[in-house]
């Protein structure tokens, strides 16, 4: 092929992957596929001296196309020049003094402060203009609001989730819907309309820069960081680095990845001397002053066995790569998600194809490549649980497969489960298995089967169930009749219907159940943060006879509360962290929700702004325990935490 139709198709087909990835939450290729093809086009334009238009070698972000205010940068917000080689780092390094800290991989963000009041947050964008998401940064969990610094001053620094926080919210979506990884969670939370919808998923912000330090009198990069954290900034975890402790340094990083709460892709080094760095400049892209340092994943060479298509209660039917068992990062794997069809078909699998796993930031089990390409296995055409037909749909440029029979087994079994899982109507110890039995023997058929269950004590006869067992799931199922609106309307699993948006349709239409049925598309896609396609679902779901039908039976045993009017609550602002066992409470979901009713948040990550460690061991070398003592954050047990929220009342 020409080597300038090579830079075409490349070009090409890099933006439409950018584009699935940064604005459409998805993937039609690997990562690993990704940075191998922008290796590829870099080298081909170097040697012909020939670039496309709108190629992504000269694009530090994603391109802005929201309906989000459009903002210029006063200083570009440039990417970094990486590298997997510690070699060149130590080459990098050289004999100077570098502060070395995490790679986070969330979204880069600007705030502006005039006369200490955060003005403006912007995101990076494409490095020139970015995104005003200033609503959505009053939302983060731990931006100072204030700070005493009345200069203006712009801080620079990553938006990310937790990976506890991640799995949380991705449970509250349906399978086409759900998010790959943090990253993508937290790009699309950021860029919400809804602030709402910022607000309920915890994102936090860690600080790495200020603009134009030598105007502050800073004039080193660890004096920058003790500056915002003297502001009431969290920073990113850094180290200062020289020659001699470089290796030391770099291996603790390493040993420590796994235990990070969020994200990490690799580590970032440069030059501690700010005015050294500065004097060296900047290439068209990046910075000569730091450098990226992503890690060099840890690959196997394995066997592909077969792929897997699972069927889920929206009827999506996902592909799994099974393998045969190899050991990466210190785990045995043996299966990863391939996501969806289009990733399905770019990798041209067949039975006993060679490929090439890793492990995504060392801990989500990933296909780099296939080195043998038979493309053998093709996507089915029927369901693999019900035989039903098998259709292809298209999401911008991803390619999914659902199933279209409404009375799969497989979508029955998992919108039960879904209805009674912890975030909807949480019937507790009401495992798939028990449903999936309970289905085989038609006495559940759906979900408002489960409200009959208690007129079937001969099911305590059956193998596997027993009186106990069975006067618990009754008990479970009794608890349930009463709950929240928000609760039920999430739990009858509507496509695109997440917790958050449930609760923002109660909080619209006053938890009036009959007004949320009976409101149409056009009134629906104008709630803040909806939009066509979300309207579109729900005005059809309440449009079906039989999901009516249905609903009506189960409402026939439902009470629901309602929200509480709005009183002094005793946690106000408070950020408080749970760890270790517990004593007085079933779980932690129901301290944490104890916590939320007074005002208060739960993270997963001690830092400067946590106010209090829950923690029955209170004398523990955990490493939370540590962290709390060393910022002076109090370490309390549950018994000390309810004398505490009852006296302050």
């Amino acid at each position: 092929m020409d080597k300038k139709q090579r830079i075409k198709e490349l070009t090409e087909l890099l933006n439409r992957a950018s584009l699935a990835y940064y604005q459409q939450n998805g993937e039609i290729m690997s990562d690993r596929e990704y940075d191998g093809l922008l290796d590829e086009l870099s080298a081909l334009e170097e040697e012909t001296g020939h670039k496309e238009a709108d190629t992504p070698t000269d694009r530090v972000g994603h391109e802005v196309v929201s309906n989000l205010e459009k903002v210029t940068h006063k200083l570009p917000m440039m990417s970094l020049d990486k590298t997997k080689s510690e070699g060149k780092l130590l080459e990098f390094l050289g004999g100077q003094e570098a502060m070395i800290s995490w790679k986070l991989d969330g979204l880069a963000i600007e705030l502006t402060y005039d006369n200490g009041v955060l003005s403006m947050a912007v995101t990076r964008g494409n490095g020139f203009i970015g995104e005003n998401i200033t609503h959505n940064a009053r939302n983060f969990a731990n931006i100072p609001k204030r700070i005493d610094y009345r200069k203006e001053l712009r801080v620079r620094g990553e938006a990310v989730i937790t990976f506890a926080d991640f799995k949380r919210i991705n449970e509250g979506f349906d399978e086409a819907s759900k998010y790959k990884n943090p990253r993508n969670l937290c790009s699309g939370t950021v860029r919400q309309l809804d602030s709402a919808v910022t607000k309920a998923r915890n994102v936090r912000f860690y600080a790495y820069s200020a603009a134009e330090e030598e105007s502050h009198g800073l004039t080193t990069r660890s004096g920058v960081m003790d500056f915002l954290k003297n502001l009431g900034f969290e920073t990113d975890t850094y180290e200062i680095v020289s020659a001699d402790n470089f290796a030391d340094t770099l291996e603790r990083f390493k040993q420590s990845v796994q235990d990070t709460p969020y994200a990490t892709d690799g580590l970032v080094l440069a030059y501690n001397d700010i005015v050294y760095g500065k004097s060296l400049g900047v290439t068209s892209k990046f910075p000569k002053d730091s450098l990226a340092f992503k890690w060099a994943d840890e690959e196997a060479e394995t066997r592909l066995i077969d792929v897997e298509w699972n069927t889920s209660r929206t009827g999506l039917i996902n592909p799994v790569a099974v393998f045969e068992p190899v050991e990466i990062e210190g785990t045995t794997v043996e299966r990863a998600s391939l996501h969806n069809l289009s990733l399905f078909e770019g990798f041209a699998l067949g039975k006993g194809d060679r490929i090439i796993v890793y492990k995504a930031n060392m801990i989500i089990p990933q296909v780099a490549e296939n080195m043998t390409r038979s493309g053998t296995l093709k996507r089915p055409g029927f369901c693999p649980v019900c035989g039903g037909e098998a259709c292809q749909e298209i999401n911008g440029d991803i390619k999914f497969l659902y199933c279209v029979n409404p009375n799969c087994a497989a979508r029955a079994v998992q919108t039960i489960a879904h209805y009674a899982s912890r975030d909807a109507l949480n019937i507790e110890g009401l495992s798939e298995q028990t449903i999936i039995k309970l289905h085989e023997l038609r006495y559940l058929k759906n979900y408002a089967d489960l409200y009959d269950l208690a007129n079937h004590p001969e099911i305590a006869d059956i193998k596997g169930f027993g009186r106990v067992s069975f006067g618990n799931m009754i008990g479970a199922v009794e608890r349930s009749k009463t709950c929240r609106l928000y609760n039920f309307i999430y739990g009858l699993g509507i496509k695109n219907v997440g917790l958050v948006y449930a609760k923002s349709l109660c909080r619209h239409y006053g938890d009036d159940l009959n007004r949320i049925i009976h409101a149409p598309a056009e009134e629906l896609e104008m709630l803040y943060g909806f939009g066509a396609v979300l309207a579109q679902s729900l005005a059809s779901y309440f449009a079906n006879k039989d999901n009516l039908s249905i609903m009506n039976r189960a409402l026939a045993h439902l009470t629901f509360i309602r929200e509480e009017q709005e009183g002094e609550k005793r946690l106000e602002g408070k950020i408080i962290v749970v760890t270790g066992d517990l004593k007085t409470f079933k779980n932690r979901r129901e301290l944490q929700e104890l916590i939320e009713r007074e005002g208060g948040k739960v993270t997963g990550s001690v830092s400067a702004s946590t106010h209090m460690l829950i923690n029955n061991d209170i004398f523990s070398k955990s490493s939370k325990n540590t962290k709390a003592r060393e910022l002076g954050v109090p370490v309390v047990t549950e018994e000390e935490f309810l004398k505490k929220i009852r006296t302050e009342s």
